[in-house]
């Protein structure tokens, strides 16, 4: 195909390509969500592991803090109950901009498919 593409087309193209970026992004937030959720996960089980009389400690920055179990705990709970909400916002999001995606492709296919041979 040669010459310009026009303009409708364009646009398509170029929303294709934006939903790609917008796509990328999103999965790039899932996997560190899912690496935190994992870290969480293993914060959580170490605590639970440990006695109740154990010193616990809290990093804070640079510096490290001494900490009540029960309350850590909490704190990690709550947080990781956070993060399973984000992931599930982030996969709800990833599936809008998928859907978007496959209906534009179809829309592309269709513009496509209606651009008159050029003959020489």
């Amino acid at each position: 195909m040669s010459g310009e593409l026009p303009p409708q087309i364009q646009n398509q193209l170029a929303q294709l390509q934006q939903l790609q970026q917008q796509a990328q992004a999103v999965m790039t937030q899932k996997t560190q969500i899912e690496g935190l959720i994992r870290e969480l996960d293993a914060a959580l089980k170490e605590l639970e592991k440990s006695s109740e009389d154990a010193t616990i400690y809290k990093s804070v920055g640079e510096l490290l803090f001494k900490a009540d179990k029960p309350k850590l705990t909490e704190e990690l709970k709550e947080r990781r109950d956070m993060m399973d909400l984000r992931l599930k916002t982030m996969t709800k999001q990833e599936e809008r901009i998928s859907s978007r995606f496959t209906q534009l492709q179809e829309q592309l296919k269709l513009s496509l498919g209606q651009i008159p041979p050029k003959g020489g």
